[in-house]
């Protein structure tokens, strides 16, 4: 059974940092890319970053780049989401997703004073 197990939100005040974490069980995060997404309340679901399955290769939205940096951590099968410089417009339910059809349940970033 595939499950992707996001963790790592929270409340937090502009201009500080939160690390996402993205547990899969059942798949292999070297075998996909593995992507994260966020939703905001009113809007459609947006690409944030991606790494590809050999972990070399990264990508970014423009919205995030030099602040988010995506990462594959000691545990084989997590994929972290490093944020920092927070600003509200951040504030979004984040999700991760696995190749194109596995996604978690998402975790809440509030980004607010």
């Amino acid at each position: 059974q595939i499950q992707l197990v996001e963790s790592g939100g929270g409340l937090v005040q502009p201009g500080g940092s939160l690390r996402l974490s993205c547990t899969v069980t059942g798949f292999t995060v070297s075998t996909y890319a593995t992507s994260w997404y966020r939703q905001a309340p009113g809007k459609e679901r947006e690409f944030v970053a991606v790494i590809e399955n050999t972990g070399r290769s990264t990508m970014y939205a423009d919205s995030v780049k030099g602040r988010f940096t995506i990462f594959r951590g000691n545990a084989k099968n997590t994929v972290y989401l490093q944020m920092n410089s927070l600003t509200p417009e951040d504030t979004a339910v984040y999700y991760c997703r696995i190749g194109t059809r596995f996604w978690g349940q998402g975790t809440q970033v509030t980004v607010s004073s």
